[in-house]
């Protein structure tokens, strides 16, 4: 059966005026994956055969083989779904996310979780409106790619990604109720049900949320369960009440949104705008950094109360974020220092030019960036995907006094570096409704190069920056490899001989005077051409 159900005419109480559906941004914006064995042209026929198929063969729980066999897909590939599944669950508690590194394979996916993960990656991305100020950021993306005629004047905060999604739900929740429903014996619209715990698989996807509270069981939100009796199994509902329900829902969800996002048509601040930080009303909601300028920012854990951040066309800048995050994206930034604090999900770096990023994270996916160097403590395989050039990656670089308390927050391990394990998928994301460059559909990203040891160095967090803040870490927590090792002692040495040289130089006094001044002189002249003297200005100014 793959028919879409269609709405109930049956009268269901209203939620409360209070309450509002949201879609969950997560799946959206970090669950999608560039493989076009993932996308169906019938979707709703496509994964009704697959469930089935796995329901046959009493598989509830699908591992990366059973994964490899049923999409015809390699077993890497099998293993990538179910990591980047892991990342974006809405229940913490499921066993692929709680599962150790090594024991995803023997605990997978749910099914059903699986099934709406797989339905989402027909999910094609809003293009962002036109940046008002194009000419301000057309140096950052030089036009030697495809894609550089959209995508240097493009701002993602001009686009209502939530209208957006609720729209993509709106049009394809028939197919996925279809999906979490079984059928009973009967005929027409009541022929398939669905239950409550196929009702909380919508999870993934929806979220209610009233004012001042957040809602985490979608069945207690919902009246056509919330009235069950805690001590008897919660009758199936026809999946057509369901439906018209929720679509009810999001019709009004629509309006809300709409309401309180007017259109934005005067585009976003100004070039001459910086330091704009936005933090939503929401703890689901992540917290804006956009349109930092030559300029040095700061935010510690006291500063951000959201578990996701989005750092947005910052240029020219030195940015650190020194806190436990759940979701983190870094896009349109250019010639820029970047450094993340612990990570715990998933971190997404996209069309940014000469940004060196300093990540402590599970995972992290990069797309369409030119000429960047990635300093990475990741516990899984970066992902390289879409048009890069001239990557570099390198392991993690650094330290905050708090950093180990927050790897430990969001479950991070550093005896597991993965920096330089690489994952290449294609060079065209199915899922960005930009046209697409004719004869390179199947082409493999351009992978990442080792970053030369010789050119490893130590990144330095000034501790004043931590404020009373002040942990336990004294160092890098991730170990380094030999040649970092060696190239790091080489410089700590050779810069223990010159401090020598220079202490026991037959000098006369006046001449050592002269010399400290000497150098004095060229190193804050190396200061203003390399545009570092802006960071001892703005951050001693934090």
């Amino acid at each position: 059966m793959t028919d879409p159900i269609g709405p109930s005419t049956s009268t269901i109480p209203n939620p409360s005026p209070t309450t509002l559906l949201h879609p969950r941004r997560e799946p959206f914006e970090h669950g999608l994956l560039p493989m076009q064995k993932l996308i169906f042209t019938d979707p709703l026929q496509a994964l009704t055969s697959l469930k089935q198929k796995l329901v046959s063969s009493s598989i509830q729980r699908v591992d990366s083989a059973a994964l490899a066999d049923a999409l015809q897909i390699s077993l890497d590939h099998a293993r990538l779904v179910l990591d980047t599944l892991a990342s974006v669950l809405h229940s913490e508690s499921d066993p692929l996310v709680t599962s150790r590194f090594d024991d995803v394979d023997s605990v997978g996916a749910d099914l059903l979780d699986l099934i709406l993960f797989l339905y989402i990656q027909s999910y094609k991305r809003l293009l962002p409106r036109l940046h008002k100020d194009a000419a301000a950021v057309a140096d950052v993306w030089p036009s030697t790619s495809a894609f550089d005629g959209y995508l240097s004047a493009l701002s993602p905060l001009q686009v209502d990604e939530e209208a957006h999604q609720l729209s993509y739900l709106q049009k394809h929740l028939a197919n996925i109720l279809s999906l979490l429903s079984e059928p009973v014996e009967g005929e027409g619209e009541e022929s398939l049900v669905i239950s409550m715990e196929g009702f909380e698989h919508l999870g993934f996807l929806i979220q209610f949320e009233d004012k001042g509270s957040d809602g985490d069981f979608l069945s207690q939100a919902a009246p056509i369960f919330a009235n069950s009796d805690p001590d008897m199994p919660a009758v199936p509902v026809p999946a057509s009440q369901v439906l018209g329900w929720l679509l009810q829902n999001i019709a009004s969800s629509l309006e809300h949104v709409t309401e309180k996002n007017p259109a934005k048509e005067n585009g976003p601040p100004s070039g001459s705008d910086q330091d704009v930080v936005k933090a939503s009303p929401s703890v689901r909601s992540p917290c804006f950094i956009e349109g930092v300028s030559k300029s040095s920012y700061v935010k510690q854990a006291s500063d951000l109360k959201n578990s996701s951040l989005k750092v947005i066309n910052c240029h020219d800048s030195v940015i650190y974020i020194l806190a436990p995050l759940r979701y983190a994206t870094i896009y349109g930034c250019s010639d820029a220092t970047i450094v993340l604090g612990a990570v715990g999900k998933a971190v997404r770096v996209e069309h940014c030019e000469r940004v060196h990023v300093i990540i402590a994270a599970k995972r992290v996916c990069i797309a369409n960036c030119r000429e960047c160097v990635f300093f990475l403590g990741v516990n899984h395989r970066p992902l390289i995907v879409g048009d890069n050039h001239k990557l570099q990656v390198a392991p993690y670089n650094t330290y905050y006094s708090r950093l180990e308390e927050h790897m430990t927050e969001v479950g991070i391990e550093a005896t597991i570096n993965r920096w330089d394990d690489t994952l290449e998928l294609g060079m065209i994301d199915p899922h960005n409704s930009l046209s697409h460059p004719a004869g390179v559909s199947d082409a493999q990203a351009e992978s990442a190069t080792r970053l030369d040891p010789d050119h490893f160095t130590k990144f330095l967090i000034p501790n004043w920056l931590e404020g009373e803040s002040t942990g336990s870490t004294k160092d890098n927590p991730f170990p380094l490899t030999d040649p970092c090792l060696t190239s790091q002692q080489k410089n700590q040495n050779n810069l223990g001989e010159i401090k020598q040289i220079l202490r026991e130089a037959p000098l006369e006094e006046n001449l050592k005077r002269e010399l400290s001044c000497a150098l004095h002189v060229y190193f804050r002249d190396w200061l203003y051409a390399s545009g570092n003297i802006r960071q001892l200005y703005c951050l001693q100014s934090d």
